[in-house]
């Protein structure tokens, strides 16, 4: 006996629908286990809490109210005269010019460690040094170039005993602003490279093979391809190379004895001069300029990273 398809199947083979199990019901209340991996973010907490919250809320409130608690704007209207005027200029220039050269010759550095086996000896002692030398700053650093290049130095007596040069015919520029430029580069170059290798390292080399292969050259390669993808990555490692000459302070310090040049030695001018008696919180007001600056290229930084980031993941 055969049975027709439209009419479903025999009657023989029909079976029922079994009704699933009910499953247990979940733990609730104390039986749920609990979640506590946000503990790993309370030192990390601590840290911004206590070295960059806390800091900013200080200065905010030294800047916008007077020694007695009152509310003013008077802390802020002397962020328009023309000496602190002429010290954001000077920290502007000294950062632009020391991440520029920073980021010019540390992308240079990573170029050529594209050719080096990333296991040899060269290229593991260049990510070292750049690591120790990022943080090499302060009075160490200043120390150091007082005694390579400074008025008496090993250089100095050197180039003038054997050559005849003399580094300071024009007076002793190594405690001004050419000389905390100077001393800037020689930590923003291996910065650079920390930031930018990673980038650069990122670009596959069947691109250049693809390139080659359509007829281009290695140079149209750069042009035309490496160049426009690692912009992106180039110009967040410069604004943070930027960031970091234009809040650094230490260095400066050590370095430049006398005057107030720079933001940062403005601010500490403003904290031990007794000249400025009935104006101490203009301190407050100079560090909130600074932090405004600061967080302005930060978050450059960030949405231009954001946009390298797209091609690198």
């Amino acid at each position: 006996m055969t049975t027709d398809v439209l009419d479903g199947p025999p009657l023989d083979r029909v079976t029922s629908p079994v009704a699933p199990e009910p499953s247990a019901p979940a733990p609730r209340g104390d039986g749920r286990p609990r979640d506590w991996s946000w503990l790993g973010l309370v030192p990390f907490a601590a840290y911004v809490l206590l070295f960059l919250a806390l800091p900013t809320v200080l200065a905010l409130g030294s800047g916008l109210f007077d020694g007695e608690g009152t509310l003013t704007g008077e802390n802020l209207a002397a962020l328009t005269d023309p000496v602190i005027l002429a010290t954001f200029w000077n920290s502007t220039w000294v950062s632009v010019v020391t991440a520029a050269v920073g980021a010019l010759v540390g992308a240079l550095v990573c170029w050529a460690m594209l050719g080096l086996r990333e296991t040899g000896f060269v290229r593991t002692t260049v990510d070292a040094a750049s690591g120790v030398l990022a943080q090499f700053g302060g009075v160490m650093l200043a120390f150091t170039l007082i005694a390579s290049i400074g008025t008496t130095g090993v250089v100095t007596v050197a180039l003038r005993d054997w050559f005849g040069i003399e580094l300071y015919a024009d007076g002793p520029w190594i405690y001004s602003l050419p000389g905390v430029a100077i001393a800037y580069i020689i930590f923003q170059v291996p910065l650079m490279v920390i930031t930018f290798f990673p980038a650069m390292s990122a670009l596959k080399p069947q691109w250049a093979e693809a390139h080659l292969t359509l007829g281009g050259t290695r140079g149209g390669f750069w042009l035309h391809v490496g160049i426009p993808v690692l912009a992106p990555s180039f110009l967040a490692s410069f604004l943070l190379l930027f960031a970091n000459a234009f809040s650094s302070y230490a260095t400066a310090a050590a370095l430049v004895s006398q005057g107030s040049q720079i933001v940062p030695l403005q601010i500490r001018t403003a904290l031990t001069s007794e000249t400025l008696l009935g104006r101490e919180n203009l301190a407050g007001a100079l560090a909130l300029g600074m932090i405004v600056v600061v967080a302005v290229v930060m978050t450059a930084y960030a949405l231009v990273q954001r946009r390298a980031a797209r091609w690198q993941a």
